[in-house]
């Protein structure tokens, strides 16, 4: 059986890194060798993985690509997995080298507007035991940057009488976080919590869920908390969520 490598440009916490890690482990759970490579460490001891520098391709290998423009390589088969709009635009993008593109999401792959041969794999989507703390506590997950509006996010909030906003996830946007939300943590209104791997522990802290993002290709976070009976407030993706089992089938159509 042919060897799959998936290959991301971005390996810290973010929904993409955590479908790649989801999806390595599904695959070698049911009889496949999938290594999932990337340049940062936050992967590396959550599935099969290594350091990109140490992906070497193979004639017979299959290729998941990520975020990344990969040459044109001798693999068996090549896969552009596609998690983005905006900030990676395929009709930009040289698609010769891929044999299929595979989209998270309808609205996605109709964003995209590329004719290439493709199919639509949500991701996996856990669900989190969760009891309502009841303590007056909003909170605010994913990266901290323009798009996902976070100041908006926090100010909602405390407009609907919360008291305090907890923002769990790392500032990929430093001048966005400067001018507009390091403020509303000097007054005390928001608390920085960094990434934090336990949904349960996360979502266990807080009585509802804020989101005001831009642009989602398939918003996992509101895929978690509709699974999980956790309030979410903020725009609906309409996502459709799959369970492994359909994940896996889909996965194997292509695969094989």
């Amino acid at each position: 059986m042919s060897k799959i490598k998936i290959v991301s440009s971005w390996t810290r916490p973010g929904g993409g890194t955590v479908a790649h890690i989801n999806l390595t482990n599904l695959l070698n759970d049911n009889g496949y060798d999938c290594t999932f490579y990337g340049p940062h460490e936050w992967h590396l001891d959550k599935c099969k993985s290594d350091n990109i520098n140490k992906c070497f391709l193979g004639s017979d290998d299959i290729l998941i690509s990520h975020f990344i423009e990969v040459p044109e390589v001798k693999v068996k088969k090549h896969i552009l997995y596609c998690h983005e709009k905006e900030i990676f635009p395929l009709k930009q993008v040289s698609l010769a080298g891929y044999d299929l593109i595979v989209f998270v999401s309808n609205l996605q792959k109709k964003w995209q507007g590329v004719n290439h041969p493709s199919v639509i794999i949500p991701p996996s989507v856990n669900k989190v035991k969760w009891e309502n703390p009841n303590n007056k506590v909003a909170g605010v997950v994913g990266s901290i940057d323009k798009n996902k509006q976070t100041h908006k996010s926090i100010k909602r909030a405390l407009k609907d009488g919360y008291n305090k906003v907890l923002l769990f996830g790392e500032i990929t946007d430093t001048p966005y976080y400067n001018q507009s939300v390091s403020k509303l943590i000097k007054e005390g209104k928001a608390v920085l919590m960094g990434h934090e791997d336990e949904r349960e522990a996360l979502y266990g802290q807080v009585s509802e869920v804020y989101h005001s993002s831009l642009s989602e290709t398939y918003g996992l976070v509101e895929a978690e908390c509709k699974l999980s009976g956790i309030p979410f407030n903020g725009p609906s993706n309409g996502q459709h969520i799959v369970d492994n089992e359909e994940i896996l089938e889909r996965w194997k159509n292509i695969l094989n």
